[in-house]
């Protein structure tokens, strides 16, 4: 965007680009998010810059009116697939406060000075400028959404000492800790004696096809690991500090995000898997827009406003669920990872339903084969996945370069086109990823009256380039619902590596 398209933004105070950009005020030494109610300042003191980190090293401290740093998170970060894009990812995920920039500039293949020179020029910050922002972030979630101690509010956010937490958010806010916490206007959730037991709200832009998340979660949970209902999904996870458990729930337009931790310190990388899993930091409004301009899919845009595209809290945990659901069904897939995970997960304390981890990478390759059924090549093709994984030869993350990730899961027996797209789609968040070779995608095309053979599908998809993933998203929901009938044998041996059965994604 031009200079005078951003100020015409802050003129109009449209909210759908909070979080986007940043507008620094040189006349106050403030910055704020693009809706903030305040006067528009004159254009002759504006500057604008596109993260908050910046604003700060530039010397401008946050609006305590209309407090930038509570808007959604950008969805600049998952369109680009540049360095600064995946280094976003990343920084959100906590990977600096866990490996440091030496680990964050490995991650990226770049050494930590030059990965330092390009997140300047791009974002107008260093990593550890950026990761301050983020922490700073995370405390003022917790210190407005909760009745956590200072103390624990420092910790949680990734600060490492109370000094540190103090001054930084004396700096970013221009207010102490508890001042800003005395500033907050919503109801809170009450802070409890369990420790680890936390209850935020998770901003988002709105709409929110909240209904179609929880249905897709629904069909795909493994019992002991997943819990989901028409408004609320709850699984367990595997997080650096240790196990921990989460839930979403819809509470009217809010999400809810409840967690119990094993060490606080994992509640920044919780949220990004959280809001990624979710897709919270999508704007609906943009990608309805250039959807709903192709006559072909104005009514579906209509009845499922804000449809997202759901996302994954683990990388790994996602290539096998995707070579496991290969060319079965949904119901299939999710009756052979329940045995899978009930045979190999961890078993912690039961929450609510829950009481076990999906299985480690190192559990899965080695008794993997004594578990999983059906063709030999199939699973052998899981467990070589799971091993390569352990073995650090193949690393997924949120971060990873779009093409290197694709091009490394081919490489891999039995993982094709598909599957390789799929995962891309799910674990970096790629908003423009078709699946022509997706059946229940080309089912949903023919139904809409878009091209359903393979080329024409691609071919047709480029006209809503940057939302292919939405595009796919939509074909999924319109593809007709088939009766369960009896399926043939599957040939001798067949290679895992194609197209999924219509009913897979859906």
């Amino acid at each position: 965007m031009t200079f005078d398209e951003r100020y015409r933004v802050i003129e109009s105070r449209d909210p759908r680009f909070d979080g986007q950009f940043v507008t620094a005020v040189r006349s106050t030494g403030i910055y704020c998010r693009p809706s903030c109610p305040a006067r528009t300042p004159k254009a002759a003191n504006v500057t604008f810059y596109p993260t908050s980190a910046a604003a700060h090293e530039a010397g401008y401290r946050a609006c305590k009116r209309c407090l930038p740093e509570a808007a959604p998170g950008s969805p600049a970060w998952n369109l680009r697939g540049d360095a600064a894009g995946r280094a976003m990812r990343l920084i959100a995920d906590g990977v600096v406060e866990r490996e440091g920039v030496p680990g964050l500039a490995r991650r990226l293949g770049y050494s930590s000075r030059h990965l330092g020179r390009i997140l300047t020029t791009e974002l107008g910050a260093g990593p550890l400028a950026l990761a301050r922002a983020h922490r700073a972030h995370t405390a003022r979630l917790l210190l407005v959404g909760t009745d956590l101690p200072a103390a624990d509010v420092a910790f949680s956010a990734g600060f490492a000492s109370i000094r540190q937490f103090n001054e930084t958010v004396r700096e970013v806010f221009g207010m102490t800790p508890l001042e800003l916490r005395a500033r907050r206007r919503a109801p809170h959730a009450a802070w409890t004696t369990d420790p680890g037991a936390i209850d935020l709200v998770l901003a988002h832009r709105g709409p929110l096809d909240a209904a179609g998340l929880f249905a897709w979660m629904s069909a795909r949970a493994l019992p002991g690991v997943e819990v989901a209902t028409a408004s609320s999904y709850a699984r367990t996870l595997s997080l650096p500090g240790g196990p921990a458990w989460f839930r979403i729930r819809a509470e009217g337009t809010r999400v809810r995000l409840e967690s119990r931790l094993t060490r606080m310190s994992d509640l920044p990388s919780l949220v990004a898997r959280a809001r990624r899993l979710f897709d919270l930091d999508a704007d609906p409004i943009a990608i309805d827009d250039a959807l709903s301009r192709q006559p072909e899919l104005a009514a579906a845009v209509a009845g499922t406003p804000g449809i997202r595209v759901p996302g994954a809290v683990d990388p790994s945990e996602m290539l096998v669920r995707a070579m496991v659901g290969q060319q079965v069904s949904v119901a299939s897939a999710r009756t052979a990872l329940s045995h899978l995970a009930a045979a190999l997960g961890a078993a912690v304390p039961e929450h609510e339903g829950t009481d076990r981890l999906f299985p480690s990478m190192a559990a899965i390759a080695e008794r993997g084969q004594e578990v999983l059924r059906g063709p030999a090549a199939r699973i052998r093709a899981i467990t070589g996945a799971a091993a390569a994984i352990t073995a650090g030869d193949l690393d997924l993350s949120a971060g990873d370069d779009g093409v290197a990730q694709r091009a490394a899961l081919l490489a891999l027996p039995g993982v094709g086109p598909w599957t390789a797209d799929y995962v891309r789609m799910r674990v970096t968040g790629d908003p423009d990823v078709v699946l022509p070779g997706d059946v229940a995608a080309r089912a949903g095309a023919a139904a809409l009256g878009i091209p359903a053979d393979p080329a024409g599908l691609v071919a047709w998809a480029a006209r809503v380039a940057p939302w292919r993933s939405y595009l796919t998203a939509h074909l999924w929901h319109a593809a007709p619902v088939r009766p369960a009938r009896a399926r043939p044998a599957p040939a001798p041996n067949p290679i895992p590596n194609q197209t999924p059965t219509e009913e897979q994604i859906r």
